[in-house]
């Protein structure tokens, strides 16, 4: 073999090698570094993992240019940790596909029912819709007040439910009955609820699914509205807990698309649902598959580690 073919040769391997390792990644798995710590106990910062880009069908490449498409497409599953785009990016003219890599666990996914507190933690437990009722006390001397705001607010039907023990009177509303009453009181009745899951701010949130209505309610209303605007790409803008859709007020909106919420295993690390809101379907581009250099102390390095 002369000088000449042989160097042919290995420019046609060294090409080859690149097209190959292009296509895997393309249409296989990729690999990825975790930045943070956000994931510990399961994913250790500095731990090199490889994501199964076939896990939820494969996304298509140039998505941003040729639009979404996904074949074999499926969804995550709660428990999951996924590798998405970032959902929330500062250049929101960027390509989805461009955009940086975040990587999460599943907690929700679409048409789940979640209870986030005021700061949009999961706190787990029993799902409450906001239609079911729930025991408040306040005292006797603020009953004329109480009757005024339920009638300003067209709450009709609301009897007495019962008394404390120190005379207070007791009556039930549900969630949604609860919020408006409290915004209009400003604080002026010490309203104090007798079940212990209603003793913090805690509230239903419906993670959308494509082609289902999602009731709009006060403290939804600001997360949903993001949502439209960004991912569903329609004008919407909130006025006094209201929600506007091009312009006319609605009290449900139907998606488009389906979306997950997802949660970093640090609560202290706010890199996930709470920093940016419902994670679009398009922006998922696989789960974490196995660990193939592990940072961990005691670990032996390289070698493929299953992800819990």
């Amino acid at each position: 073999m002369n000088k000449g073919k042989s160097g042919w040769w290995w420019l046609r391997a060294a090409g080859l090698t690149v097209l190959t390792v292009w296509l895997v990644r393309t249409l296989l798995v990729t690999t990825c570094v975790i930045p943070s710590s956000g994931m510990e106990n399961s994913l250790y910062q500095g731990e090199r993992i490889l994501v199964n880009k076939w896990s939820y069908g494969l996304r298509l490449p140039f998505c941003s240019l040729f639009g979404y498409h996904r074949l074999a497409s499926s969804r995550a599953e709660k428990g999951d940790i996924l590798l998405f785009n970032n959902p929330h990016p500062q250049q929101v003219e960027k390509g989805i596909e461009w955009r940086e890599l975040f990587i999460s666990r599943c907690i929700g996914t679409p048409g789940d029912t979640l209870m986030l507190d005021a700061d949009l933690n999961s706190v787990g437990g029993e799902v409450l819709s906001p239609d079911a009722k729930s025991l408040y006390a306040y005292p006797v001397s603020s009953e004329d007040l109480m009757l005024t705001v339920l009638s300003v607010l067209g709450i009709k039907g609301n009897t007495l439910a019962g008394y404390t023990s120190d005379g207070g009177y007791i009556r039930s509303f549900s969630q949604y009955e609860y919020y408006l009453i409290s915004q209009k009181l400003e604080g002026r009745i010490p309203l104090v609820p007798l079940d212990e899951k209603n003793r913090t701010e805690v509230h239903p949130y419906v993670i959308p699914a494509k082609g289902v209505p999602v009731k709009v309610y006060p403290w939804n209303v600001t997360l949903l509205c993001n949502t439209i605007v960004a991912h569903e790409h329609q004008p919407a803008e909130v006025r006094h807990d209201t929600l506007y859709v091009k312009g006319k007020p609605v009290e449900a909106y139907t998606f488009g698309k389906d979306y997950y919420w997802v949660a970093s295993n640090d609560p202290v690390n706010i890199c996930d649902s709470r920093l940016f809101g419902f994670v679009p379907e398009e922006h998922l581009i696989g789960k974490a598959w196995r660990i193939w250099y592990s940072s961990r102390k005691g670990a032996s390095g390289s070698g493929c580690n299953d992800i819990n």
